[in-house]
């Protein structure tokens, strides 16, 4: 609830922001500040931490990519067909632990993902991607469908759907309220530039608010239909939901093993899993290529074989951070390279990215209100709301700093520390 709640109030705005400055450039976040500022300002400064968050974004997203296509074939090949839950837990473990096998997969992400985006966008995002999300989609359905229907399913669809404030006082409400509204901004991939350069592909003739509201309802409803086949699943095999990614890939591979048509099932899972991060990783790749066309003016094809060498190196570290690197804890005992990356991208250019956003459109030292108004309310559809200006120019940027500040204050506890000095 608390994050549907923010995802309308924070996520909708800032992504019409962030499709306004894209459409009315014409440009990715590489030279689109340059584009729209008035002159002498220094907002195109930001476009570096925009370039910085897609590369450091796909550094570990396309291992997990690889993960999903390793568990994909583990399935289909009934690796876990009547396999205790420590042999299956130990292959997790194992892949973890096997940098060559993470290592060649994540290669396999990446010409995958490159290799869609140098077919263009007609030809290649958007063609494949059309097929990917409607083949998502239907293999979503018949999932939810089977895990409503097992026995002992209930449980879990109340536990899933029904809101116990109990729990989220003993979670803590503050840390609560803080992964809702990240999980809002990481959701819609808001504050690096990777919504921009879709909105640069948006004709003139569609309202803003009309299109970003359209994919905000899309992407909520993938979002619950992968609730509805996780928590009633766990519910009947009596599995924990709460494993974070050992849920995904020791947990479910389990709940599959005893089902009926499990490796069926499995096997459709893993490939919808594959689909939805192969399509980010295609949405942010397409944002990358323009990087190089914009700034160098670089064929789609020669950014597209510059970028791959580039990908696949900037991922090695995140591959050996679970095997060779493992000694290497930078966020404290137990955390690895993929944990820092991450902390980096969700708890500091996501949030920081969208205070920039934010500020260009309202402020009249950037592109300004009125400009604002003027791209996001072009064509035919919904308008932005007026009435919220007041809302969107001077609370919504005090509570995407409170954001940024309480995702420190979580992962460092600082105000506990503070607090302890004066004790």
């Amino acid at each position: 609830m608390i994050y549907l709640f923010f995802l309308l109030v924070l996520g909708l705005p800032i992504m019409v922001m962030e499709f306004a400055v894209g459409r009315g450039s014409q440009k990715s976040a590489a030279r689109s500040f340059h584009e729209l500022e008035p002159k002498g300002a220094k907002w195109h400064l930001y476009s570096y931490g925009a370039m910085l968050g897609n590369y450091m974004l796909m550094m570990f997203y396309t291992t997990v990519g690889g993960w999903m296509l390793i568990y994909f074939l583990k399935m289909a090949k009934g690796e876990f067909q009547n396999q205790p839950p420590e042999i299956v837990e130990g292959a997790f473990t194992g892949m973890l632990a096997n940098p060559l096998q993470m290592g060649f997969w994540m290669v396999v992400v990446v010409l995958l993902g490159f290799g869609v985006c140098s077919l263009g966008l007609r030809n290649g995002v958007e063609k494949i991607t059309k097929v990917m999300m409607s083949c998502l989609l239907a293999i979503m359905i018949g999932l939810v469908i089977r895990a409503v229907t097992l026995p002992g399913a209930g449980e879990g669809l109340r536990f899933y759907l029904l809101p116990d404030f109990k729990r989220m006082a003993e979670q803590g409400i503050m840390s609560v309220v803080n992964a809702a509204m990240g999980q809002a901004f990481f959701t819609l991939s808001l504050g690096i530039g990777a919504m921009a350069i879709f909105g640069s592909y948006i004709g003139k003739e569609r309202s803003l608010t009309g299109e970003s509201i359209s994919i905000t309802i899309l992407d909520t409803i993938v979002a619950l239909m992968s609730g509805l086949i996780i928590f009633p699943a766990c519910s009947a095999f009596g599995r924990d939901p709460g494993q974070g990614p050992g849920l995904v890939f020791v947990t479910l591979p389990n709940i599959f093993n005893q089902m009926p048509l499990g490796r069926l099932f499995g096997s459709l899972f893993f490939v919808f899993m594959s689909f939805a991060a192969l399509s980010t990783i295609v949405a942010v790749f397409e944002n990358i290529l323009s990087f190089a066309m914009d700034l160098w003016g670089w064929s789609r094809k020669k950014a597209a074989l510059v970028n791959v060498i580039a990908i696949i190196l900037l991922s090695v570290p995140c591959v050996l951070g679970f095997n060779l690197w493992s000694g290497f804890q930078p966020l404290g005992p137990g955390s690895n390279v993929q944990d820092l990356e991450d902390f980096i991208v969700s708890n500091n250019l996501l949030p920081l990215g969208s205070l920039v956003y934010l500020l260009f459109c309202t402020s009249r030292y950037g592109w300004g209100w009125d400009n604002f108004i003027k791209e996001a309310d072009a064509g035919n559809g919904l308008k932005f709301p007026k009435a919220i200006r007041f809302y969107v120019t001077y609370l919504l940027p005090l509570i995407v700093f409170f954001i940024f500040l309480q995702g420190y204050n979580d992962k460092f506890h600082i105000l506990e520390r503070i607090l302890a000095l004066f004790r």
